[in-house]
This record gives structure tokens, C-alpha cells and sequence, in this order.
């Protein structure tokens, strides 16, 4: 007998599931749990095969019996209707799997391991050169060829750097498509070697100590923003990242312990680092301190203590006082420090590159942490600042080597 609500509303759960049938191939399959849900039994090939139709109530037996009707209709037209939905599943799937919408996810994932200006350059240039070409296909569906036109288009641009990084971020999209399970493989590994390599580009950088000498003069002298002035004279001396300077926060600076403690989401390496305080650095923060203590920035901007200095106050400061860019940039300090410690002063290699916060890997594979070397560091630091002062005085400077032993 074909079934109807009152029937329907009057199952109970039993020991078992059981089935309550309907006609032409319609069930409602009732669960232990109670829940009541519509099947549809037909022969395709001369297979059996069951295709869910809903839940009862929110599908009711009016709409399970339409439901049954059209999956009838599409096998006398030879379709088989699972084998249909699951390939509309699928469209449906892949209309959400794009390359924007899984590039955007991926963003979001990594966003809090990286510093805010990473996290904005990566999503600029994917907006710029990626989006308008690739960002509305399904990822699984790009291939190597496809991906390398969008990087040639970059590189016509003559920015063939770009185009690496570019490539870069591309192959991090992929491979996290891949490990989620929404593409096969990363086709920009396909691409090694289809792009010229860039020339080596180096930060211009003075390191002769002859020439470092009127530099920090120089600095001494600036006569504009005392902030930019405070901050080109510790530059120097701790040889930080230019924009790990420009956002050093007071609540780092620890004066008592002489130490600058800078957390690892503000690090390239992502790995927490100190900056040991030299005498001479202690005594230009407790100044600088008197006028921006208030700010949460050690070298907040000219306009508004919310905010870090600009990315190009040290670079204008440099420009203003004579030095253009093919003889000395703020990161140019890094290689100034590296090649004057280990040239002249005789620091061992391993000290200076921890306190580069390069990675340095010990025998076992694994990374130094950021109080490997401290007291040695804190002797190196304190020998740096004094050897930069013996150079600013016009001194004769020996190296200081029995320090550094």
C-alpha cells in the first residue's frame, strides 16, 4: 500500500532500521535514532543502485514521490541519476576551488606567522599578477605552461625578480591545495630553470673602516628629525634589519638587562632574537626615551606616535646628508658590521652570524636558539660600539682581539 503522512508520522524507532515502502521504487528508511530518510531503488545497466532523496519532514512525501518522478524520467532518457549528481557535486566543488578563493585561505592560514608588510606584499602581488589570470580557474586545472605565461608576463615588464617571487608565493599555493586535498601536484616545480635567473643584487654598503669613519660623523651631525637621527645613530651599532629598527617597541627595550628583546613574528627567521645594549646605545635610548616614551614605537613617526617611522626615513636621512644609493643603504650597516668584525676585529664567523639572526645550524641539524653565544655576543656588541667610537674620533684602532678569545 503506498504510504502517507499519518503513517509516516506514526513510525517508530525500533531494535533495527527498517523500511516503509512507497511505489515505484520510493522508501522512507527509518534509523534506531528515529531519523526517517527517503530512498529511491532503481536498475541502471542492469545494476541496483539507491539514490537519497531527503529527510523527512523537511522533505515531505509529496516531494520525495516529485523527486522519484524526475530521477525516473532521466533513466527512461538513458541518464543515470546518481551518476548526475555526483558530477554536479563536483562542478559545484570545483566553481568554490579556484585558485583566488584557495590563495586567499592560504593567506589567511599563514597571515599571523608572518610580519603585517610580508603578510600585505604577498596578497599585493597576488591581486597584481595572479588574480586577473589565473584566479577564477580551478586550481586543479592548471597546468605548468599555463602559469609560466602569467610569470612571462611579469618578467616583460622587466621585473624578472618579481617574477621568481611570484613564482614562489604560486608554488606555496599549490602545495597547500595539494596537501588539503584540492589539486594533484604543484606545476610551478615544472618551471625550474623557464625563467632567467636575476642578477645578484647587493645592498650598497660602505666598509672600509677609512670611509665608515666620516659615515658616523656624518650621523652624528644630522641635523634634522632627532628621532631619524637617534635611529641612524644606533643603526650601526645594532645592524638590524632596517625594518626591525623602524618598529622596535619601548616594551623590548630592556635597559636594566641591557638587552632588546625582539619577538618572533617580527623576525625574517621567525625565530625570537636579542640585541645585546652597548653602553654607548643604553645612553642614546635613556635620551630618545625622554621624548618618545610615550609612544608605544621607540622611533615613531614625525606625524603621529601610533605609528613606526616610514620605511624611507633612514634611506632619505642617508640621501640628504650626501650618500646615494650606489654607496650606502640602512641595510648596507648589516655588511658593513659582518665584514669589519670579521676582517679586522677577528670575531669568530659563528658570533657574528647569530647576531645577523641568520640561520646558523649546529652539527645536528638543528637551529641555534637566541641566547646561543649571549655573553660572547654581549662582549662583541660593547667591542663593536667602541671600535665605531675609536673610528669617529679619528683614533688609531687596534683591533680588540683578546676580547673576542
Amino acid at each position: 500500500m503506498p504510504l502517507n503522512d499519518l503513517k509516516i508520522r506514526a513510525a517508530k524507532p525500533k531494535d533495527k532500521a527498517y523500511k516503509m515502502f512507497d511505489i515505484d521504487g520510493l522508501f522512507l528508511l527509518v534509523t534506531e535514532q528515529g531519523h526517517k530518510w527517503w530512498r529511491f531503488r532503481y536498475r541502471f545497466d542492469g545494476k541496483e543502485k539507491l539514490l537519497s532523496l531527503g529527510i523527512y519532514p523537511e522533505i515531505t512525501l509529496a516531494d520525495a514521490r516529485q523527486r522519484r518522478d524526475e530521477a525516473r524520467r532521466q533513466i527512461a532518457h538513458g541518464i543515470d541519476p546518481g551518476a548526475l549528481r555526483r558530477a554536479q557535486k563536483q562542478a559545484d566543488t570545483t566553481a568554490t576551488e579556484t585558485f583566488e578563493v584557495i590563495a586567499r585561505e592560504w593567506h589567511d592560514k599563514f597571515k599571523p606567522t608572518w610580519t603585517e608588510g610580508h603578510a600585505k606584499t604577498i596578497m599585493d602581488r597576488m591581486e597584481r599578477d595572479l588574480f586577473p589570470w589565473i584566479g577564477s580557474r580551478p586550481i586543479n586545472e592548471i597546468k605548468a605552461p599555463e602559469l609560466l605565461s602569467v610569470l612571462r608576463r611579469v618578467e616583460s615588464r622587466g621585473a624578472l625578480e618579481s617574477a621568481h617571487r611570484i613564482r614562489t608565493v604560486a608554488g606555496q599555493v599549490f602545495r597547500y591545495a595539494v596537501a588539503t586535498g584540492r589539486a594533484e601536484r604543484d606545476p610551478s616545480a615544472d618551471l625550474k630553470g623557464a625563467l632567467p635567473q636575476p642578477g645578484e643584487k647587493h645592498h650598497a654598503a660602505i666598509t672600509d673602516p677609512k670611509e665608515v669613519a666620516p659615515l658616523l660623523r656624518a650621523l652624528d651631525g644630522y641635523s634634522g628629525h632627532f628621532v631619524v637621527k637617534c635611529a641612524l645613530r644606533l643603526a650601526p651599532m645594532f645592524f638590524v634589519r632596517p625594518g626591525e629598527l623602524q618598529h622596535a617597541e619601548w616594551v623590548e627595550m630592556d635597559i636594566d638587562e641591557a638587552a632588546w628583546n625582539i619577538p618572533a613574528h617580527k623576525m625574517k627567521m621567525k625565530q625570537a632574537h636579542i640585541v645585546p645594549l652597548s653602553r654607548q646605545a643604553i645612553e642614546i635610548l635613556i635620551e630618545l626615551k625622554q621624548l618618545t616614551g610615550a609612544s608605544k614605537y621607540v622611533f615613531p613617526s614625525g606625524r603621529s606616535f601610533a605609528r613606526p617611522m616610514s620605511n624611507n626615513a633612514l634611506l632619505a636621512a642617508l640621501r640628504r646628508m650626501g650618500f646615494d644609493k650606489n654607496t650606502m643603504t640602512p641595510h648596507g650597516f648589516r655588511a658593513m658590521a659582518r665584514t669589519i668584525l670579521d676582517e679586522v676585529l677577528h670575531v669568530r664567523p659563528d658570533f657574528i652570524e647569530h647576531q645577523l639572526a641568520h640561520a646558523v645550524i649546529d652539527p645536528n641539524g638543528r637551529a641555534y636558539n637566541r641566547t646561543t653565544h649571549l655573553v660572547e655576543r654581549r662582549k662583541m656588541m660593547q667591542t663593536w660600539a667602541d671600535y665605531l667610537d675609536g673610528l669617529k674620533a679619528g683614533a688609531v684602532v687596534i683591533p680588540f682581539k683578546a676580547a673576542q678569545k
